[in-house]
């Protein structure tokens, strides 16, 4: 990681703004977005896509890639991450800047993260203080904001927030009992402002008070390694907690964002709620899909702590559901939950499995290894996969097309792609923060030749070229498209009044 690359800075030096060409056309480079795939050249001008098309004409100051044999496609969106996350007593070994660095080695160029307030603490003080650990970031980076508690401070910063600061997602745990869990109480408040203000709750769906009940169950039963994470929250406990929150989003007629669905069972809700209309979104995590619940029975203390994340990971069979669920647009976003926890750090609970800081890395690997499995194997095309790791995020969060397109207009974040390129994954050479790999040995098929955030080169066949502080913060207003049909049908919903004659007999 270091400052941009010496072509970049000569270009400056002429006095020249930042231009970028990827440039196909008759040399074979594709553009692949959501909905088609074409051959044609991107001219890219001041950090924006100025003009996309057959045979452009080159600027004579504007730095040419060949794209001969890659696919242009936007740049990644991870849409659930955690950089520098306090939790469980401890930080998360990622920072701002080593993170987003790691996302554009692989190909993802904006974050979602979190800003958690801790109980009673005030949200518009927890904002500012994750955008200022933020300000390092090499690419663009924007904010969810949890609702860990309620009153009427929290009520109107929900409002300051929408409004002046660009959020327009709440996120909402209902596990974690006795930290960051929200009760019944603060789920129906938050959720039915979200309404008021045509933002969207996301939800971390896992029945608490079963989880906690469970751990100390499995504690005392001798269960005190890494075996008993998987066994404390079952699929039950998240199907539960996805229908619950699914039905109080349906009661109070708000959209719905599940993050990281990780078996049948939620993905059940999902199914039931979308085929009745109601409007619910549904994430996996590139994890989920490849990595099964075998990893907690592995011998190596270390390397089963290490898979300690919630949900856990799942068996081969809710795997299977998961791919279905991918392809058939039940699911619509990929994501990583990218929380970097280093082995001393997961040493914490090295006799109680309770104790173990939840959370793995995976936001350089996430595109490469659903290239590999997805479009290798032949379960998505191309368009699917840009839809699922860009697309749908940049929807879903209303800042589609700037994010999420290869458009006249949209901010030249782009990933130049070499789907026969191949890499073996491993801790020794990934640019996470972290000590170890959950992908650790894995061969992928399809990796990043070049990478650019706002038109400049951030990654180029293996090198980083990120620069600190470069990224920058992305408002996400209000009221995406979705929301129309949501009003809408809140409307038709509303019952007819009675009229009736008031009553005038006997009252006891």
């Amino acid at each position: 990681m270091g400052p941009r690359g010496c072509a970049s800075r000569r270009l400056a030096a002429r006095g020249v703004t930042r231009r970028a060409l990827a440039r196909g056309a008759r040399r074979g480079g594709v553009v692949v977005t959501h909905d088609e795939e074409k051959l044609a050249d991107v001219l890219c001008v001041d950090g924006r896509i100025a003009a996309v098309g057959a045979n452009l004409d080159v600027p004579s100051d504007a730095r040419v890639i060949d794209a001969d044999g890659l696919l242009i496609m936007p740049g990644g969106i991870d849409p659930h991450t955690h950089m520098e996350l306090p939790f469980m007593g401890t930080v998360a070994s990622e920072d701002f800047f080593t993170g987003t660095s790691a996302a554009a080695a692989g190909g993802t160029t904006t974050i979602i993260d979190f800003v958690i307030p801790a109980p009673q603490q005030n949200l518009l003080e927890a904002y500012h203080t994750w955008r200022g650990w933020a300000e390092k970031s090499a690419c663009d980076y924007s904010f969810h904001v949890a609702v860990t508690w309620w009153d009427d401070t929290v009520h109107a910063d929900m409002g300051t927030l929408t409004r002046e600061h660009g959020v327009n997602s709440f996120k909402h745990f209902m596990a974690y009992k006795n930290a960051i869990m929200c009760d019944d109480e603060t789920l129906v408040n938050s959720f039915a402002r979200c309404n008021e203000l045509g933002a969207i709750p996301t939800v971390h769906a896992e029945n608490g008070e079963l989880v906690f009940r469970l751990q100390k169950e499995m504690y005392e039963r001798g269960y005190v390694g890494p075996e008993g994470h998987p066994l404390s929250r079952p699929p039950e406990v998240e199907g539960e907690a996805a229908n619950s929150a699914i039905r109080i989003a349906e009661v109070l007629g708000v959209p719905l964002y599940l993050v990281h669905t990780s078996c049948e069972d939620a993905l059940e809700a999902v199914r039931r709620a979308r085929s009745e209309g109601q409007r619910v979104f549904a994430e996996v995590l590139a994890q989920h899909l490849v990595i099964d619940d075998s990893v907690y029975r592995n011998p190596d203390w270390s390397f089963a702590a290490h898979h300690v994340m919630s949900p856990p990971f799942r068996s081969k069979r809710h795997q299977g559901l998961l791919w279905k669920g991918l392809q058939s647009g039940l699911i619509h976003t990929t994501a990583t939950d990218h929380c970097c926890f280093c082995t001393p750090q997961k040493a914490m609970g090295k006799d109680d499995f309770r104790k173990i800081p939840n959370g793995t890395g995976g936001v350089e690997d996430r595109m490469s290894v659903l290239w590999s499995e997805g479009v290798e194997t032949g379960m998505l095309t191309p368009s699917e996969f840009v839809a699922v790791t860009s697309t749908n995020a940049a929807k879903i969060f209303n800042i589609f097309p700037r994010k999420g397109s290869v458009s006249v207009g949209a901010d030249a974040d782009l990933v130049l792609w070499d789907p026969k390129g191949t890499r073996t994954i491993s801790a020794k050479t990934h640019h996470q923060k972290i000590d170890f790999n959950v992908y650790e040995g894995m061969e992928v098929t399809g990796i990043p030749a070049y990478t650019l955030s706002q038109g400049d080169v951030v990654w180029e066949n293996g090198e980083l070229k990120t620069q600190r502080g470069k990224g920058r913060y992305i408002d996400r207003p209000c009221y995406p498209t979705y929301w129309k049909n949501q009003q809408r049908r809140n409307e038709v919903a509303v019952p007819e009044k009675v009229v009736r004659a008031a009553y005038t007999g006997p009252v006891a």
